[in-house]
């Protein structure tokens, strides 16, 4: 992906676009704080840069699969915790 300054928006456009497509399939994820995360947004985006997005969930079913896995597996922990409190 080029990074010259006509390039600069569009790169944003689609690097936020697909922070918000991953967090609604994989949950609410900082890309600041998960690598594994900030991975997968760059990934989608260089699909979307090169007009493949079409081939981009097929090809990291596995990661985006493990990251939902993830987030369900926390949300059951919180909830168990919150359960044993009372």
């Amino acid at each position: 992906m080029h990074l010259d300054d006509d390039e600069d928006g569009n790169l944003t456009r689609i690097l936020k676009a697909s922070c918000e497509d991953l967090n609604k399939i994989c949950g609410d994820y900082d890309i600041n704080s998960d690598d594994r995360f900030k991975e997968l947004v760059f990934e989608r985006s260089r699909y979307v840069y090169n007009d493949a997005l079409e081939y981009f969930h097929t090809n990291f079913l596995t990661q985006i699969n493990n990251l939902n896995l993830d987030k369900a597996l926390e949300a059951i922990a919180v909830e168990g915790d919150s359960n044993a409190e009372k």
